[in-house]
């Protein structure tokens, strides 16, 4: 099987355009559309790609590490049962931010701009959803003790394993579908955001299998800022309160990771 995958790229916004003045005919305003800002190469950048790294923060499993790390194409990560975050009722192995270069160069999504990330993922059928939470994506404020944002989750819905997309603080489900049909075979995924306090902020989840779109959801009005800036993250972060026998020794792959700004 191959171990790449040409991600989902996704249409620019329309015009917009300027209305007429003293009889002249309307200027064309500038038109929105998205530029490309993040194409980190796993062969290359490796976990440079990223601004932090989540692995194993508790040394848990150091027979177990790297738990992240890039192999090809792709970005890989391991969780095994035994591993536990500093929180020990669950385990974290995750990269955060995007980087471009060394040092300090990564990209800050701030209060009033719109990002967008694309990549394809590639989730084995040994990575369950669970009956508590199993986050494979988040939206977050950088530093300790802040709740997610916006979560992309693996969750039992009656019994169902399902991928979901939900704003965690408000508990609002943007999207939701059978999981699955998903497993063994890479999934594109394009997520969109505007970075908005209160009501100002909106987000977009699309998944692709293939030339199929498996769902297009979008949630506008809603609030998509705590304070300072967003930073995605990805990974496995799952809770050890499952009841449903799902959790056992797996893996994530990503892969064609792509950030683009509406400008």
């Amino acid at each position: 099987m191959s171990t790449s995958r040409r991600t989902l790229l996704g249409m620019a916004l329309g015009a917009t355009t300027g209305a007429a003045v003293g009889g002249l005919p309307a200027a064309t305003a500038h038109a929105a559309s998205w530029q490309q800002k993040w194409a980190p190469s796993a062969s290359s950048d490796k976990l440079g790609a990223f601004e932090t790294i989540e692995d194993d923060r508790a040394d848990s499993h150091p027979a177990g590490s790297p738990h992240i790390f890039a192999t090809g194409d792709n970005w890989r990560f391991n969780m095994h049962t035994v591993d536990r975050d500093t929180s020990t009722d669950r385990q974290r192995h995750e990269v955060t931010g995007l980087r471009n270069g060394g040092g300090s160069n990564y990209l800050k999504w701030t209060e009033g701009q719109t990002w967008r990330v694309t990549y394809s993922m590639y989730i084995p059928s040994s990575l369950k959803a669970t009956t508590t939470f199993t986050h494979i994506m988040q939206m977050k404020q950088p530093g300790a003790g802040s709740s997610p944002i916006v979560v992309q989750s693996l969750r039992r819905v009656n019994g169902v394993q399902t991928i979901e997309l939900k704003l965690f603080e408000d508990d609002i489900l943007v999207g939701r579908t059978d999981l699955e049909p998903l497993h063994n075979k890479w999934i594109d995924v394009d997520f969109q955001i505007k970075v908005g306090n209160g009501s100002a902020g909106s987000v977009r989840w699309i998944l692709k299998n293939g030339s199929t779109t498996v769902i297009d959801k979008s949630k506008t009005g809603v609030d998509t800022f705590l304070a300072d800036r967003v930073r995605p993250k990805w990974g496995i972060y799952r809770s050890l309160g499952d009841t449903s026998g799902s959790l056992q020794d797996c893996y994530l792959l990503l892969s064609n990771l792509r950030g683009y700004q509406l400008v």
